[in-house]
């Protein structure tokens, strides 16, 4: 170890390699035209799916590449190219297309399987550094993915190359996303699990439903209305008419209210006490919504309706809770 590295050279060491990248991305704009947009329709015209394949820190890049395109909207998965030619190259069908990276453009595994790919007739993406490469030519599209120079002092190891090729990769995720519609319950249905998967569930996920939503008619008296508070134990009721249409709902406010006004619990409609026009979710809102507005208004339970504005659930923070939306 280089004892005359202090602190602050560390420091500067590492300003000085994020420079570097950035500079490789900056030059990644100006070359983002024609090309990558015919690499965006070859991946909205793939009936199948897009097969990633990269050696080394390229296969690093791709995978990551793959993955997000895959819980982005575009079918993908990645190949290893040594794998390939020993058979795995039969994942590869005719309705799908390939992305190909090689900073250089002359990696053997990747060459090897070019004769496969280009049989199969399947429209073939190349990112490289190299535009007069073996793959750059061969190519259907190539996107030159060059830097004017790696972090590395060396200028060897992989590292603003690297950087550059998952940057375009992201661009051609995100251009796709955007082109599909691709919408949050989308992305959703992609991320079930984890922290992600717990921030994009719906409220119909969990919300109550059935005998569980609390709710007493217009006619019902206070005394019958804290009743059905009680028992469900979400701190409110609603109050609704005949076919499920909410007319307000009753909160442990009402109630305070009402005792204000010495209000005769057996003698006091609910529609005497009830608070009208209130604050309400569609199943299909992010729970990550209810959470919003709940924080905004100060409340802590919610009511449910679909798109008639009828009553289908509710539910309060601990269920939000529970889901571990909060």
């Amino acid at each position: 170890m280089n004892a005359d590295f202090t602190d602050a050279g560390l420091i500067e060491l590492g300003r000085q390699a994020l420079n570097v990248e950035i500079d490789g991305l900056r030059a990644q704009l100006p070359r983002l035209g024609t090309d990558f947009a015919r690499a965006c329709r070859i991946c909205l015209n793939c009936r199948g799916r897009v097969v990633v394949t990269g050696m080394g820190k390229s296969g690093h890049i791709g995978g990551k590449i793959a993955a997000t395109l895959a819980s982005t909207g575009t079918p993908s998965f990645f190949v290893h190219p040594g794998e390939a030619s020993h058979g795995d190259v039969g994942m590869i069908t005719r309705d799908d297309a390939v992305l190909a990276l090689s900073n250089s453009g002359e990696t053997a595994e990747i060459l090897t399987i070019l004769p496969v790919i280009k049989r199969l007739g399947v429209p073939l993406i190349a990112f490289t550094g190299n535009s007069e490469s073996a793959l750059a030519r061969i190519a259907t599209v190539h996107l030159d993915i060059s830097v004017p120079a790696e972090a590395c002092p060396l200028n060897l190891a992989p590292t603003a190359s690297t950087t550059a090729a998952l940057a375009v990769g992201d661009a051609l995720a995100v251009a796709l996303l955007k082109a599909r519609g691709f919408t949050e319950e989308d992305f959703a249905r992609s991320h079930p699990a984890g922290a992600l998967g717990r921030r994009l569930l719906f409220v119909r996920d969990v919300m109550r439903t059935g005998a569980h939503i609390p709710r007493v008619r217009a006619d019902n008296t206070l005394a019958e209305g804290l009743l059905e508070v009680t028992s469900k134990g979400l701190g409110m009721t609603a109050i609704v008419d005949d076919s499920m249409h909410v007319l307000g709902v009753f909160t442990d406010g009402d109630l305070r209210r009402a005792l204000d006004r010495e209000a005769d619990l057996r003698a006091t409609r609910m529609d005497q006490v009830m608070t009208v026009g209130p604050k309400f979710v569609l199943p299909s809102t992010l729970a990550a919504e209810a959470v919003h507005l709940m924080e905004t208004h100060r409340i802590t339970s919610l009511i449910v309706l679909d798109e008639d504005r009828k009553l289908v659930g509710a539910l309060n923070v601990h269920d939000l809770l529970r889901a571990g939306v909060f």
